[in-house]
């Protein structure tokens, strides 16, 4: 067998014994009348799963690997690792079919799209025609939208294949997709399965990392793409959403919101290559080529290292000592007023724009019949009952505008000399303070202590250092920096000026090439 030639011999994944598959999944897509494919398979399952996007994709299109062979052994994965909670729905009949109709296409000598045969998870707030869009939420457990989400049709398009609906934080209102709804459950991380994924795109995450796909789609409105990535070892990138207009990367229609000026759909995959394939794909742009860290600026706030785990911040220290030793220079220039200035923007925007995009969502979704009140009334997670109360009673009505008009404004000036007065080709920071903490199975989150320290709010924590950003639209992208001595995976983080994806993707791209990716759980 010839491998492609970015390919791996190594396999990550250990020898897995039979797990039964979480309870509550949607059972209607798992009836399966189709035969296997008798094309004989040339990659192995074993290398199958540790293939990347970009090898799946060329392996594929070159006839050595079969999409319906790939497609069941992503779906007989997460058959076995049901109980990780990965999934809310698995789409196990459309994406064979779907897969089907790749080999046949290709067997007849047909142009392939870019990204035949690739299959994808999608987080389920992002709405899909042929499957449920839960939100992980009681009151939208049997809603199907009338169309997919624009970014999703993307996809879709260029021939990826959703293979299934990933579990998250109810309603997006947290980050540790501890789920209380039973058809949702507790999301466990796959390095340590006593602990939480983050979120709230929690399912996406833990998918990716357990090898059950490569790729996949979150949203992220204040580091809900960043933090489940970092928490389970990939890449994850925030994409520009700047002013919610021209700035905007992505089409946010057909997700159901929290906030349109902060909200916005985010690639997540194993390497930073994938997230690029996938951006690339949706937003239009070339995939960069990987930059030359010799010469980069790096900002280093300390309002972003003031509150860091001391494991966190040693593999940090060791993460800028490799980069300084590529060329990179380190700026310590602090940006002290944003916290007091996100303190008056951050929830005072989304908790008023939920209570406007939400009824706007379901209304041209094709949600007849059900209010924000059904939603707010079946909430299943006490958390995000109590949270979501705050959005009912349009709490910051009152403090919308100023939010929006003066302190947004004056929050996105001081990003915008930060990086053009120092010269600061990125912002660099732990993802997170802290590591995955144990799961919270009474409240779903609590409090956490730092290095000893006093309790101090879990949520608040762990959105610390991805918030700031996501308030002022630039873009984010976080890629894994190593492993604590407890096995838990360390994310560093890069927020760059609005507009600087591509940028931020080279700089990602050649910063894996230094550091590598991280091992598979072993699970």
């Amino acid at each position: 067998m010839k491998f492609p030639k970015s390919m791996s011999r190594r396999s990550f994944v250990s020898s897995l014994g039979a797990l039964a598959v979480a309870p509550g999944v949607n059972v209607e897509v798992y009836a399966d009348g189709g035969k296997r494919s008798s094309k004989p398979r040339t990659i192995g399952k074993t290398q199958q799963l540790s293939m990347t996007a970009t090898q799946v994709v060329a392996a594929i299109a070159a006839g050595q690997l079969s999409a319906e062979t790939y497609v069941r052994t992503l779906l007989d994965r997460a058959d076995a690792l049901g109980s990780l909670r990965a999934f809310i729905t698995l789409n196990r009949v459309g994406a064979i079919a779907a897969a089907r109709a790749v080999d046949a296409a290709r067997a007849a000598g047909k142009k392939l799209p870019r990204l035949a045969g690739l299959p994808i998870v999608v987080k389920d707030n992002i709405n899909t025609k042929e499957l449920p869009t839960t939100g992980a939420t009681p009151a939208l457990m049997n809603f199907r939208p009338t169309a997919d989400a624009n970014v999703l049709k993307t996809l879709v398009n260029a021939g990826a294949i959703i293979i299934g609906k990933t579990n998250m934080h109810e309603l997006v209102f947290g980050v540790t997709t501890t789920n209380f709804a039973p058809f949702a459950g507790v999301a466990r991380n796959p390095y340590d399965t006593s602990r939480m994924v983050g979120g709230s795109s929690g399912g996406t995450g833990v998918a990716i990392a357990a090898r059950m796909a490569t790729v996949g789609l979150g949203t992220d409105t204040g580091g809900s793409v960043r933090i489940p990535a970092a928490l389970n070892g990939i890449a994850g990138l925030r994409p520009s959403v700047g002013n919610g207009g021209g700035e905007r990367r992505y089409d946010g229609t057909g997700v159901l919101p929290l906030s349109h000026t902060r909200d916005t759909v985010g690639p997540m995959g194993r390497t930073v290559a994938d997230v690029a394939l996938l951006d690339s794909v949706i937003s239009g742009a070339a995939i960069p080529a990987p930059a030359t860290l010799n010469g980069l600026r790096f900002g280093v706030p300390a309002t972003y290292w003031d509150v860091v785990d001391d494991q966190v911040l040693e593999i940090m220290n060791a993460a800028k000592s490799k980069l300084t030793a590529a060329g990179v220079t380190f700026i310590s220039v602090d940006l002290p007023s944003i916290r007091g200035l996100g303190e008056k923007t951050g929830f005072q925007l989304v908790l008023h724009e939920a209570t406007i995009d939400i009824p706007a969502y379901l209304k041209a979704s094709g949600a007849s019949g059900i209010t924000l009140s059904d939603i707010a009334e079946k909430i299943a997670d006490p958390d995000v009952q109590n949270g979501f109360k705050s959005v009912t009673s349009d709490s910051t009505a009152g403090e919308y505008s100023d939010a929006l008009n003066v302190y947004r404004p004056q929050m996105r000036a001081i990003f915008d000399i930060y990086f053009i007065e120092n010269r600061i080709d990125a912002i660099f920071f732990p993802t997170t303070p802290v590591p995955a903490v144990p799961i919270d199975f009474v409240y779903g989150s609590s409090t956490v202590s730092v290095n000893g320290g006093p309790a101090v709010d879990e949520f608040a924590t762990f959105i610390r250092n991805c918030d700031p950003g996501s308030i002022v639209g630039i873009p984010g992208l976080t890629l894994p920096a190593g492993l604590t001595s407890r096995g838990l995976p360390v994310g560093m983080a890069l927020d760059g000026p609005v507009g600087s994806d591509k940028k931020l993707l080279s700089i990602g791209l050649a910063m894996e090439k230094l550091f590598g990716v991280l091992p598979a759980p072993n699970i």
